[in-house]
């Protein structure tokens, strides 16, 4: 791949009330007519992504947003889509060209409540004296910045309070499988080959952990779910690991002796792109399931169905097996994701391969807060099939 996923990129929300110079902010900083300026309140109407890469950060993804002001019918949808990029946002600007009211206050609670890192962007700042506003800021001990995107004037400066602010855990390296082998170590990794296997490719789960094998100076070797045992009866030394796609997890489970370590590519995405403790309790959760329970199963992509399609048959039917009858399972895919969640009994979701940590653990905080169980579809699988205890060795967890 010669570009960076979205969902490897620190995705920088810009936030504020119409025409306080959001769009002209981000065209400041990409040096680019990225977004369309203007006079007129209301230009930006839906959310505008720009990718790029700001060193020594790497990718990121500014996202401009219309104004939390906006007014009308119309204008009520686009605030309802420029909040939905709270669940996108790693770090946010808050904009404003000199004004701090109910609007900036709120923006800011939002942000504090989710823990979001911000800047407060004092902009025009070529055409009125806000000294006594950003005073007032770096009292409070926000990180203010005074910008002019018409002269450029705290452009750089506000580039290095990016840097300052980026979440740690953006800049520390984060490892899928790395820190589970020793270096020199070699990686069994089990890829079934059928319907949903895009032709000629890997899906994205795989490609990203061979990479981080080799950024690991560790090797790994490649069979299908039917050579397991072939492969293990090749090998010298046994594999320090084996990672199967979850679909297959029963069948290589039996063909992996109990002292080799296995676990899932979905697994692994559990931790990366989650909270691996949290989406093991909703795993566990899947046992109390009864007939007539309500269960959402989410996709963070939209696809079209598939015949046998996983997350529209395979796991309902599972989990139907499970419980010992019929159950309500709703699907939701995309963006798509409901508010009130009390329903439901268990939320089954994807790994979330494509998607940032923060807008996966955007939607574990929603189903904690509500007590409503949220697992994913590898440990999901791994339960249904008796073996999560074996999946979860690895990691040092016990179930």
């Amino acid at each position: 791949m010669n570009s960076t996923s979205k969902s490897l990129r620190l995705h920088i929300g810009i936030l504020g009330r119409r025409n306080v110079g959001k769009s002209s902010i981000l065209n400041a900083i990409t040096h680019q007519q990225v977004s369309i300026v203007s006079s007129e309140k209301g230009t930006t109407t839906d959310p505008v992504e720009k990718p790029m890469e700001l060193l020594p950060l790497g990718p990121v993804l500014f996202i401009d947003t219309a104004g939390l002001d906006d007014e009308g019918t119309v204008g009520a949808l686009r605030v309802a889509r420029t909040k939905a990029v709270y669940d996108r946002c790693d770090l946010a600007l808050l904009v404003t060209d000199g004004a701090w009211g109910l609007y900036e206050q709120d923006i800011m609670r939002e942000l504090q409540t989710r823990q979001i890192p911000w800047i407060a962007v004092c902009n025009k700042s070529d055409t009125h004296d806000d000294s006594p506003l950003c005073a007032t800021l770096r009292e409070q001990h926000v990180e203010t910045v005074r910008v002019s995107a018409q002269t450029g004037d705290g452009i750089e400066e506000l580039q290095q309070a990016i840097i300052r602010m980026a979440p740690a855990d953006f800049l520390d390296s984060r490892h899928l499988i790395a820190d589970l082998i020793p270096p020199g170590g070699h990686v069994l990794l089990v890829v079934p080959i059928d319907k949903e296997a895009p032709k000629g490719r890997l899906i994205m789960p795989q490609v990203q952990t061979i990479r981080d094998v080799l950024d690991a100076h560790a090797t790994c070797t490649i069979c299908r779910e039917t050579e397991v045992s072939a492969m293990l009866d090749m090998f010298k030394t046994p594999p320090a690991l084996v990672v199967t796609d979850s679909q297959a997890f029963e069948a290589v489970s039996a063909q992996v002796p109990d002292s080799i370590p296995l676990t899932g590519f979905s697994v692994l995405f559990a931790r990366f792109k989650g909270e691996l403790h949290t989406l093991t309790q909703g795993a566990l959760a899947l046992s109390r399931l009864k007939p007539g329970d309500r269960v959402l199963v989410a996709e963070a992509c939209t696809h079209h169905p598939i015949q046998d399609d996983i997350g529209r048959v395979k796991i309902p039917r599972w989990l139907e097996k499970h419980a010992g009858g019929a159950l309500c399972i709703d699907t939701v895919s995309g963006l798509d994701f409901p508010k009130d969640l009390s329903p439901y009994r268990v939320i089954v979701h994807c790994g979330a391969c494509m998607w940032t940590r923060r807008q996966m653990l955007s939607r574990i905080q929603q189903a904690t807060a509500q007590n409503v169980p949220i697992t994913n579809y590898g440990l999901a699988i791994a339960a249904l099939h008796g073996i999560l205890p074996r999946a979860l060795r690895p990691f040092g967890i016990e179930v």
